[in-house]
């Protein structure tokens, strides 16, 4: 089915110009948009060349702004912005997408955002913030750190609001450490949303920093758009409300939506236990310490220069270690289970064509990549994501590594869940101008989820370097993280086709249990209601009694006076 095509109206009553309907989505480094890459169209589907109404329109809005931008704020203020946030606007079209679609599409509200924006980004210095640049006590308090996922897969963001106290001497700097944690992650994971959650348990009116809380707000707002997935507030005392009444007004009709306010009892609406803290009700063990910098995916926490220096080498080591072990073990059972086979080999038959037959039998199933990340050592195919299904035809992807240097490039694939996947090779090296093919499939009875990682790392060898796995165990064990490329891709979990002659019987059978998790929701909601009103009950009944204990010695004090006159 064709997309829809958006339609830009002018109402009469406000005069402001609508957007009824998304018109495009973010473009992936190869061109394919997000859904063309993940429903795998075939090569024939986009051969045509052809390009929809909605897309002509979305960039006939970019090229505008961009144009605008160079003519009204660039050409007679050079010094205004840092030149690689004015270069990466003019080259990234889904940068210039975000702020038009934060903006609806309205061109000079669009420019004045973008305005506001890169002038911040250069009054913070947020291309060179690192990990030195920033006060080590922030670090170490832990009132602002990544770490899990929601339900969606978003990561998260949180803010232990009882740690916070407010300092005017320290703003600037926490302003620029919350700059820190977005930027890092927006290079990590381009174009994926945030979940920010506010824990304010055991906080109070102490904690509350209302120009700190605003600043959050245009971060959001301004600074980073199509970031915010929603922001939950948990726990929020209730002396607090008429301090996120005068938030809301900050945050403007489309991130009102976003704001949810939940308790301990129903917080599991939004992120599962295994991703929340034991006082939440969660599962999740994890407890805050520095260095290194908590990073839930591979231990290895990056800048824009490369790794961070301050890194524990020890600990990513032994974790590195770990999941390496963790991958070979899987896959030794799994071959260790199948029957073994004699295979007599004709004469006329030569290895290099019993290689080719191998590869071509193992590459069988595979999802081939259709976007490519052009990296330092290596172009990465896809560029963004592997996407895995319940059916069998789609519980393989293929990732295809190809050398652009001279020399030998050794590499490794790590995962956040080695239990899950089997890498095949997980390990190995390629050589100058060559091309890998690396199989990752899913194995046993297990399901991929939108939280699962993969990294790729690599790192060019010196000529003539041997590519044992002896070799390339030492080789990973002396090179420089400086010289390290590496390159993340993220999980996406295809929906299962729906039939168009499915069983009525079974959307009926499905129908109650929807009912009763709305129901469990509803009254979960209800008891937090009625909990919190059972506080404000408690509070007034003892202001009572104070009250009627100073009306009693009001009244005694009275009488005594009477009775001495």
């Amino acid at each position: 089915m064709a997309p829809s095509r958006l339609q830009f109206r002018k109402p009469p009553e406000t005069g402001k110009w609508e957007v009824s309907e998304p018109r495009w989505r973010p473009r992936g480094r190869s061109g394919l948009s997000a859904e063309e890459t993940l429903a795998g169209q075939s090569d024939a589907d986009m051969a045509d060349g052809g390009q929809t109404e909605p897309e002509q329109d979305a960039e006939s809005k970019i090229r505008e702004t961009r144009q605008r931008f160079e003519e009204e704020l660039v050409h007679d203020s050079t010094d205004k912005y840092d030149s690689r946030d004015v270069e990466r606007l003019l080259k990234d079209d889904a940068l210039v997408d975000g702020y038009l679609t934060w903006r609806h599409f309205v061109v000079d509200d669009t420019l004045k955002m973008i305005d506001e924006s890169l002038q911040w980004r250069k009054e913070f210095n947020v291309n060179d913030l690192t990990e030195s640049s920033i006060p080590r006590w922030m670090f170490e308090t832990g009132a602002v750190y990544l770490h899990g996922y929601d339900k969606e897969g978003n990561k998260l963001f949180w803010f232990k609001v009882k740690l916070h106290v407010k300092d005017a001497k320290t703003t600037v700097d926490k302003k620029r450490y919350v700059a820190f944690w977005l930027e890092r992650y927006a290079k990590r994971e381009p174009g994926m949303p945030l979940t920010v959650v506010f824990d304010m348990s055991e906080s109070g009116l102490t904690n509350i920093d209302m120009d700190f809380v605003k600043y959050i707000i245009n971060c959001f707002k301004v600074y980073y758009p199509k970031f915010l997935s929603k922001m939950i507030i948990v726990e929020m005392p209730w002396i607090m409300n008429a301090a996120w009444k005068i938030v809301k007004t900050w945050l403007g009709p489309e991130a009102i939506s976003k704001l949810k306010f939940v308790s301990k009892a129903d917080i599991q609406t939004f992120i599962s236990p295994e991703h929340l803290p034991q006082h939440m009700g969660g599962t999740d063990q994890f407890k805050y310490s520095y260095p290194p910098l908590p990073d839930d995916d591979f231990q290895s926490p990056i800048s824009e220069n490369g790794p961070i220096v301050s890194e524990d080498e020890s600990e990513v080591k032994d974790t590195e270690s770990e999941c390496k072990e963790s991958l070979e073990s899987s896959f030794n059972a799994e071959l260790a289970l199948r029957p073994k086979k004699v295979n007599f080999v004709d004469d006329g038959v030569k290895p290099d064509d019993l290689e080719r037959q191998d590869s071509s039998s193992r590459l069988k199933g595979a999802r081939k990549p259709l976007t490519t990340f052009k990296g330092t050592l290596l172009h990465v195919s896809p560029a963004e994501e592997l996407s895995f299904g319940s059916r069998d035809t789609e519980k393989k992807c293929l990732i295809v590594l190809n050398s652009i240097t001279k020399n030998q490039v050794a590499f490794k694939v790590r995962t956040t869940a080695p239990e899950k996947y089997r890498v095949k090779p997980s390990s190995s090296s390629c050589e100058a101008g060559a091309s890998v093919d690396i199989i990752v499939s899913l194995h046993g009875g297990f399901q991929a989820s939108p939280q699962d990682r993969f990294l790729i790392m690599a790192a060019e060898m010196e000529p003539g370097a041997g590519a044992g796995s002896s070799e390339l165990a030492q080789f990973w064990k002396e090179v420089p993280k400086a010289k390290v490329m590496e390159h993340r891709l993220r999980c996406h979990v295809l929906e299962s086709p729906k039939s168009i002659l499915s069983n009525p019987s079974d959307s009926l059978s499905s129908t109650p249990t929807g009912d009763t998790q709305d129901l469990q929701t509803a009254l979960m909601r209800l008891m937090a209601s009625n909990s919190r009103l059972e506080q404000k009950l408690d509070a007034c009944l003892w202001l009572q009694k104070v009250l009627l204990v100073l009306v009693s010695i009001l009244m005694a004090f009275t009488l005594y006076s009477l009775w001495t006159s």
